[in-house]
């Protein structure tokens, strides 16, 4: 390390400038944006009858896909290592609003409206003759 840290950030991102970072940050991006398309299925699949938990899968997949794939085209085309400090700032930022800010009131909301719904159906069948149907016999005219 010859010059001071801020002298790096308008580097060209390559691995002649950061041989020991190019290779892991665009490999990592690579796994981790299959991981995220294959998270995202799996538990869209496994959650597919509550609304706001799709919701947020759907959120954090969109913001996985935009900065995994914006770090691979900062590497390729070997953008200032600025721009590649800042889009995973931001991508982290994100994902920890989106999962800690964004959707937990969404959720508490969504939780209170499964416990009501709970409730409700469990009055409506207290009663032991609440599942019965009452017969309908009709009477025969003579």
């Amino acid at each position: 390390m010859t010059l001071a840290p801020w002298d790096y950030f308008f580097r060209p991102f390559n691995s002649i400038e950061f041989p020991d970072l190019l290779t892991p940050i665009w490999v990592l991006a690579l796994v981790l944006l299959v991981a995220q398309v294959v998270l995202y299925n799996v538990r869209s699949r496994q959650l597919h009858r509550h609304e706001p938990l799709v919701a947020m899968q759907e959120w954090l997949l969109w913001t996985g896909v935009i900065m995994f794939s914006l770090l691979l085209i900062e590497a390729v085309f070997a953008w200032y290592f600025l721009f590649v400090l800042v889009t995973v700032l931001v991508g982290l930022g994100v994902y920890v609003w989106i999962r800690f800010v964004r959707f937990p009131p969404v959720i508490v909301q969504y939780n209170e409206y499964l416990r009501r719904t709970r409730f409700f159906s469990q009055a409506k069948y207290k009663h032991p003759e609440a599942t019965i149907r009452p017969s309908r016999r009709r009477r025969r005219s003579r």
